[in-house]
């Protein structure tokens, strides 16, 4: 089905309008906010702090958990609260996107804690809480290598789009949601696909999303810069 024109007016390749902050939770050791279109993610990080119970210590080096959940109000059809298989799923793939980029060698023993909400939803959750993440990460002084910023790339139609809306994604024919995390310098650290493309539909999506994740990463350094220079100012 020709997928000629997307449903908000953007073009193919481009994506809504973004928003960042850090420094947002006064008393977590980092937080952040990313904001794309109407999806907003809030994230606090916690530590390194001493891991409780010992067992689940690693004597070699420090632990990410990442704790990833939706606000009942941040859908239409209020979501039941607590912990879903949906969220734990979320948590795990937020965890793996972010550890290539984290040292925590120095940290043997502690743990960091990274929780994560979305207090309004319009599609590309994930991907907004692993950007939010990753700048609160950094404003928590949690060594790092790079920053990790992410985004949602797919198939509407006939056409390969980048960061796709609620509507795009229960287009009546159909969507393929591709989300995809990268580093600073274009590795890639998280690729899920739920639908269908061909060799070719992939390999264009991983373009688009590679030039998002540019833009992505531009504006949380810019974020970070900004708060730091405020910071020594006053």
């Amino acid at each position: 089905m020709s997928y000629t024109k997307r449903l908000d007016g953007r073009k193919f390749d481009e994506m809504r309008k973004m928003e960042a902050k850090v420094g947002i939770i006064p008393r977590a050791d980092g937080s952040a906010m990313f904001k794309i279109g109407d999806t907003i993610a809030i994230v606090a990080v916690y530590g390194p702090r001493e891991l409780h119970p010992k067992f689940l210590q690693n004597p070699e080096k420090g632990i990410l958990r990442c704790n990833y959940d939706m606000a009942s109000f941040s859908v239409p059809e209020r979501k039941r609260p607590g912990p879903s298989r949906r969220s734990t799923e979320i948590s795990l793939v937020t965890e793996k996107s972010l550890l290539p980029v984290l040292d925590l060698k120095q940290f043997p023993n502690a743990v960091v804690d990274v929780f994560i909400e979305i207090i309004q939803a319009n599609s590309g959750t994930r991907c907004a809480g692993i950007t939010a993440a990753s700048m609160a990460l950094a404003h928590a002084g949690v060594p790092m290598k790079n920053l990790v910023s992410a985004v949602s790339v797919g198939k509407v139609g006939d056409k390969i789009v980048i960061d796709l809306n609620k509507e795009e994604e229960d287009y009546e024919d159909g969507a393929t949601d591709i989300p995809v995390a990268m580093t600073g310098n274009n590795e890639i650290t998280l690729l899920q696909l739920d639908g269908e493309v061909n060799k070719e539909e992939l390999l264009k999506a991983l373009e688009l999303a590679k030039k998002g994740c540019i833009e992505i990463d531009k504006l949380q350094r810019k974020t970070l810069r900004e708060f730091y220079k405020g910071a020594k100012n006053e």
